[in-house]
């Protein structure tokens, strides 16, 4: 008997673990603009986004702009540091650094490198280089901005890549069998498990991940399974956005900032 009641005691523990819970987001303010793609806030605090495939930066009431039309279409802009801003152009398998006026300081072509190499993602890494995934190999590998030296660092990947994240130490990536993986600087693989979707979420610190799911978002802690439905005032929205508390929305009509603590 009192195995049983021991049982059903665990199960209830679990059980409330796993149950969605309401997360309430406080506004704060909104920012009228017109674009396509909202890309986030960079450590200053200034606007970034893509319209009609140009790169706009909104400081205070000013606007700068950068483009390059013989590069073809933005495929990604990597603003995790704000003086060094990185665009990828999938297209012709090249990179532009910016610095922090959008100023062209630096341009990558891979195809030129003596050691082939296609990219098909890219995000900034520490001491001054690149995260690559080089399709060439299937392999992820780092880039030195410096000697213009492109170096393998994991092993060919058995599946495809469905979403992909990078930090200065870390390439995040999660397949197509919606498995999470995480390759630090060194070469080293982590499987993180399982996830539940593998578009249109962001991976938070302490195995925390913010996703959206039919016009809604949640935060899913890996640590206890438990999920939490954010509560916000957009019944549609194109993006979001996430940066030390703030949750920043992004509809047709603009970007409205939310405060959240997430548990």
């Amino acid at each position: 008997m009192k195995k049983i009641i021991y049982f059903l005691f665990i199960l209830q523990i679990a059980t409330s673990f796993a149950q969605e819970v309401k997360l309430k987001a406080t506004r704060l303010d909104s920012i009228g603009v017109k674009a396509d793609f909202f890309v986030g806030f960079d450590g200053f605090n200034n606007c970034i986004y893509l319209k009609n495939n140009v790169l706009f930066k909104k400081i205070d009431q000013s606007i700068i702009q950068y483009q390059n039309l013989g590069l073809g279409k933005i495929t990604k802009v990597d603003i995790t540091n704000p003086l060094k801003i990185i665009i990828f152009y999938e297209e012709f398998n090249s990179v532009i650094v910016l610095d922090n006026q959008l100023n062209e300081i630096q341009k990558i072509e891979f195809s030129r490198l003596e050691q082939p190499v296609l990219a098909s993602a890219i995000g900034i890494s520490g001491q001054n280089k690149l995260w690559v995934f080089n399709s060439l190999s299937q392999q992820i590998g780092l880039y030195d901005l410096t000697t213009g030296i492109y170096e393998n660092k994991s092993n060919p990947l058995n599946q495809p890549i469905a979403f992909y994240q990078t930090d200065f130490n870390y390439f995040h990536w999660i397949d197509k069998d919606k498995i999470w993986y995480t390759a630090t600087i060194f070469g080293r693989i982590i499987t993180n498990g399982n996830v539940e979707v593998s578009s249109d979420l962001l991976l938070l610190p302490q195995n925390k991940i913010l996703f959206s799911k039919d016009n809604k978002l949640f935060i899913r802690d890996r640590n206890i399974n438990k999920l939490y439905e954010i509560e916000i005032v957009e019944k549609t929205f194109k993006k979001f956005y996430y940066k030390e508390q703030i949750l920043s929305i992004f509809t047709n009509q603009g970007i409205t900032n939310y405060k959240i603590i997430i548990p």
